[in-house]
């Protein structure tokens, strides 16, 4: 049986009465109120009880509080043994929540129960259908501007160890040979004792990581006939080839052996360090995770946020700066193909930019040109410079359609042709030959001119080098820097650089849902800010609710344990800010 309370009628008697105008005060200004008012509602408990049915077995348990806490939970960062316990005791969540009954079935739930939420929610991906409700209802409510955006990557970690090349060897082997002695105890018992013993023993492992460094080089050896010799053993044997420690062990050979066949003998050597490829297996117990060069292993999250361009403090505290956009990747991949996906999911949403600010590697020409059949203008250094003892192309003036127009020392071409994407302009010959930058410059002499020669996609990372000397470039790129503050701030609430999973499903389950509680924490601050500096935005209501209270205290005698008569309008915090205390 499925149970959804969707608490859209509201009660006769008020839930909350029991607590007192300071306390509902606290907890409406701050992220409980902004929660039961904007984000329960729009948590997609109707995708979550696909998975259940309604007329067969035990009833669920109220799927709003289900997924709202396996939200909090990511949002928090909390053990499951610590939501648990969050759940039945702590007020905020209860308000937050809209728990409106203290009974164990509302407030408890178990360990299995919650592994179960999860696992339907993470397998099938609803963790971004989360995201996306709550950043979109969080966009309409206050009024969000998407016009300007800034794009970044953050590098995070799995719960995973780090092993040496060795260690990858033997915990490889030693899983396929557990795994093949308890599903095919037959085919492990024709296998040399010698060979299972070596890494199948209690201490197996720790010996291999006492190895000495100028032992290495041939325990890597020994570790890769083995390694060649198991899966050569069993290829032709389909029900061992289908296993997956079967094909971690053929993933690692092909990452880090070479193989020399000949007439004779096959040959396998260990690739040098250098060689092995950035995608390779890093931890057999998380196969997804890569290598990144300048952060190390594990996973990169692509980030795309709202931001503000002004000084004005006040402005800023009232102006809420939303994450649009979040992508987990391999460490391995680059920034540079980044771009274009987080322009079009935006797009998708009604959340897209006009202006992007990144950093260099995701303003390659080709992502600037895409980004501008879009519509967006994207704000980017050029990767690379040119030579300093050299005139480089930047050095040229240039027209609106690429021409050139003046050179170094002002001379103006006398030719200037263009076909396809190829521009020639031509010089005189003898102001050329007498000009003392002759030899470092890209002009050079031809029959009847002085030719310089070179490419639209030239033309255009040129003028863009000369733009970034400008104050107007410096002006605006200045504000990409925010995105770091962004990523610090995502990582002290949520601890998203260090996970307690491992797996790219269980990697995204929990970075798009710390994202979507990252916007819910920014939002209160923003709401909080916004009553602050107008604490009076609704004295309209002002008399009515000295009314409410006059009639509590009144009737105090016939109220019941959860208050007098509800009032809607009297929870919304700009209501409960101008309410006698």
């Amino acid at each position: 049986m499925i149970r959804i309370n969707d608490n859209k009628q509201m009660p006769l008697f008020d839930s909350w009465g029991h607590l007192g105008p300071k306390r509902r005060r606290m907890l409406e200004e701050n992220w409980p109120g902004l929660f039961q008012r904007e984000i329960r509602p729009v948590l997609p408990v109707d995708e979550l009880a696909k998975y259940f049915k309604d007329d067969f077995g035990r009833p669920t348990k109220e799927l709003y509080t289900a997924m709202g806490t396996i939200l909090l939970q990511q949002v928090k960062n909390l053990t499951d043994e610590e939501t648990i316990e969050q759940l039945a005791m702590n007020l905020q969540w209860h308000y937050a929540l809209d728990i409106r009954d203290e009974s164990d079935q509302a407030l408890y739930i178990c360990l299995k129960s919650l592994w179960n939420y999860r696992e339907a929610i993470a397998a099938n991906h609803l963790e971004e259908v989360i995201f996306e409700a709550v950043t979109a209802k969080l966009a309409k409510v206050f009024s969000v501007d998407t016009d300007s955006q800034r794009l970044d990557s953050v590098h995070i970690k799995s719960n995973m160890r780090r092993l040496g090349r060795i260690t990858i060897f033997a915990k490889t082997i030693q899983n396929f040979l557990k795994n093949l002695k308890r599903k095919y105890p037959g085919l492990f018992a024709l296998l040399d004792e010698k060979l299972t013993d070596k890494y199948l023993d209690k201490k197996a492992l720790g010996v291999f990581a006492m190895v000495k460094p100028k032992e290495s080089s041939k325990t890597l050896a020994d570790l890769s006939s083995d390694l060649y010799y198991l899966i050569e053993r069993f290829r032709d044997n389909k029900n061992v080839a289908d296993m997956y420690s079967y094909k971690t062990l053929e993933r690692v050979l092909k990452d880090q052996c070479n193989i020399v066949e000949s007439k004779d003998k096959t040959e396998v050597s260990v690739n040098p360090p250098k060689e092995v490829p950035s995608d390779s297996l890093q931890n057999p117990s998380d196969p997804d995770a890569t290598y990144s060069g300048h952060k190390g292993q594990g996973y990169q999250v692509q980030v795309m946020e709202t931001f503000t361009d002004t000084e004005d403090k006040k402005v800023k505290e009232k102006t809420l700066n939303l994450i649009t956009h979040i992508k987990v990747e391999k460490a391995s991949d680059s920034d540079a193909n980044a771009l274009l996906p987080a322009i079009e999911s935006t797009n998708e949403r009604d959340l897209a930019p006009k202006k992007i600010l990144a950093d260099a590697l995701y303003g390659s020409d080709d992502n600037v040109e895409a980004a501008k059949s879009l519509d967006v203008e994207v704000t980017s250094p050029v990767m690379g410079t040119e030579k300093h003892d050299a005139v480089g192309l930047s050095d040229f003036e240039f027209n609106a359609k690429g021409h050139v127009t003046a050179c170094l020392m002002g001379h103006r071409p006398l030719v200037s042709k263009k076909k396809k994407n190829r521009f020639t302009q031509g010089f005189c010959k003898k102001a050329c030959t007498m000009c003392d930058l002759l030899d470092l410059c890209p002009v050079k002499p031809g029959k009847k001119h002085c030719y310089l020669r070179y490419q639209e996609k030239a033309m255009r990372l040129a003028r863009r080098r000369v733009h970034e000397q400008t104050e107007e470039f410096k002006d605006r790129y200045r504000w990409r820097a925010g995105v770091e503050a962004t990523m610090s701030e995502f990582d002290r609430r949520t601890g998203v650089k260090h996970l307690r999973v491992r797996g790219v499903k269980a990697v995204c389950f929990a970075v798009f849902l710390k994202a979507a509680g990252l916007n819910i924490f920014r939002a209160a601050a923003v709401q909080k800010a916004r009553i602050k500096c107008d604490p009076g935005s609704n004295t309209g209501q002002f008399f009515r609710n000295i009314a409410i209270w006059v009639a509590q205290k009144l009737f105090s005698p016939f109220k019941g344990r959860h208050g007098f008569i509800s009032q809607p309008e009297a929870r919304h915090p700009a209501h409960l800010a101008g309410m006698m205390v």
